[in-house]
């Protein structure tokens, strides 16, 4: 592990063990909020969200959820969710006070009724649900209360003549191809046509072997390789697909890097990793203490939330990170307790507008998470800048910074947006606040030639003059010798 991780997971470590309290500003939330800096050392931040209110079947009057695994927000706000211990769908209105159906039961075009089987995931679009019927075996596509298709025993020569599909996971994206993640398929993202045709699969991320471990397996026995680790490649958790058909997949990272992918219609991961080269939650902790949970976070499930800013939840220790377009960690929150607002077993993820809802499986209760005044200035600067509007993210950032003075993402953003003005000297300055080498250098360069520019002309007019004097001292020289007496000294 590089030097400064060591450094930042010890101080992680010590602060959760001491109970540091967050920066002035954040509010009485039950869990820490904070970000990294560039040198991967943890900056106590005021909370981008604070606990809202938790919803349960009770509360709603249809009966307890039952270890509910899947959720999703349709474009009117609609909350979906795959109660899987109750064998069906309930579907809640936007303000998530009242239901607005409750599907346990289906009919087939020849009438035939039918039923799910512990649903795991759910997706909503075009006025048609995606039911991920787990233990059914299958996707279902309802209109209502009518199954209108269905996915079931994908054939082909890409598939094991004994393969078992067993669908956890469901996206739809604008073209109507279905995306899903399926119990022990390490290929990748099986992917259906709008005629529920398997057509492959859709980023598939390979293991990458070092050849330190390459060497290791050539000269180790056989009993020794049966024991290693196999390198196949990773499984998929979570799936959420913007309008323009970009998939967010979120991923098991054992080196805690890169737990998200964005992919494009041709399945390659475009996503921007930011300064820090970080995806993947928190970094490594020591497990110093019954409180504090080791290893780098597991990431399960993603929600894409408008503006380039996407949201991870991890189930190691309930925090839900987020991230902007250009891959910067904007804030980090949540936390595992028996506290409101915390999690026991978080399962999935979703958003709506400024809310970040949630599903305990332990509790069995959606937690809701407000947008404070510092989550609404950085999403708002965020979405400013990912529009196009330079100059009204700047007044963003600069309230930002009058709530939190250390955030490094905030001089970096008044930065971006000063280099985007052309005005590369105050750019350089907010950017070295913000510790962004790349847009530094960028900046450093134009500033360069710009200084070049400005100054070329008296500059060659003096480098000129110097060649005429120096030419003019050479011919005096040459001169002064030539006249000088035979034998006779200068």
């Amino acid at each position: 592990m590089p030097l400064k991780r060591v450094c930042a997971a010890l101080l992680l470590t010590a602060a959760l063990i001491a109970g540091a309290a967050p920066a002035a500003g954040a509010g009485l939330v039950p869990y820490d909020t904070y970000n990294y800096d560039y040198w991967d050392f943890i900056v106590f931040t005021p909370a981008a969200y604070v606990p809202g209110r938790s919803v349960s079947g009770v509360d709603l009057g249809i009966g307890a959820f039952q270890n509910f695994q899947g959720m999703c927000v349709a474009d009117d706000g609609a909350v979906y969710i795959a109660d899987t211990g109750n064998n069906r769908i309930v579907i809640l209105e936007p303000d998530l006070l009242s239901v607005r159906d409750v599907v346990d039961s289906f009919s087939w075009p020849d009438g035939s009724a039918d039923g799910f089987a512990r649903p795991h995931g759910v997706a909503a679009a075009d006025g048609l649900m995606y039911v991920a019927d787990t233990d059914n075996r299958r996707v279902v596509v309802l209109d209502g209360r009518a199954a209108v298709r269905v996915i079931r025993n994908p054939s082909s020569e890409l598939l094991d003549a004994n393969f078992d599909f067993v669908p956890l996971k469901v996206a739809v994206d604008y073209a109507g191809r279905v995306f899903v993640i399926a119990r022990n398929m390490f290929q990748g993202i099986m992917t259906f046509d709008a005629d529920d045709n398997f057509i492959g699969f859709y980023g598939t991320i390979n293991v990458k072997i070092t050849l330190w471990q390459r060497f290791w397996r050539v000269f180790s026995t056989k009993e020794e390789r049966a024991r290693q680790q196999l390198f196949i490649p990773t499984e998929f958790t979570g799936l959420d697909v913007d309008p323009w058909g970009f998939v967010y997949a979120s991923n098991m990272d054992s080196e805690g890097v890169q737990a998200v992918r964005r992919l494009n219609p041709s399945g390659e991961d475009v996503i921007r990793t930011g300064e820090n080269q970080n995806l993947g939650g928190d970094i490594e902790l020591f497990a110093a203490s019954a409180s504090v949970y080791s290893g780098p976070s597991k990431i399960i499930d993603v929600a894409y939330r408008g503006q380039g800013i996407y949201s991870l939840l991890d189930s190691q220790r309930g925090r839900i990170f987020t991230y902007d377009h250009e891959g910067n960690l904007l804030y980090i929150f949540g936390g595992m307790g028996h506290q409101a607002g915390t999690f026991r077993q978080p399962t999935a993820i979703g958003a709506q507008e400024n809310r970040i809802l949630a599903l305990d499986a332990f509790r069995n209760e959606i937690i809701t998470f407000e947008e404070t005044r510092y989550g609404a200035l950085i999403n708002q600067a965020v979405a400013l800048r990912y529009g196009g509007d330079e100059a009204l993210a700047v007044e963003a950032w600069r309230e930002v910074l009058l709530l939190n003075e250390n955030l490094e993402l905030a001089n970096a953003g008044i930065g971006k947006a000063y280099l985007t003005a052309g005005d590369n000297r105050t750019a350089m300055r907010y950017l070295k606040l913000g510790m962004d080498k790349s847009h530094y250098a960028i900046a450093f360069k134009r500033y360069r030639n710009e200084v070049l520019k400005e100054n070329i002309g008296w500059m060659l007019t003096l480098l000129l003059a110097a060649v005429v004097a120096y030419a003019g001292w050479r011919s005096y020289r040459r001169r002064k010798r030539g006249r000088a007496p035979a034998g006779g000294l200068l």
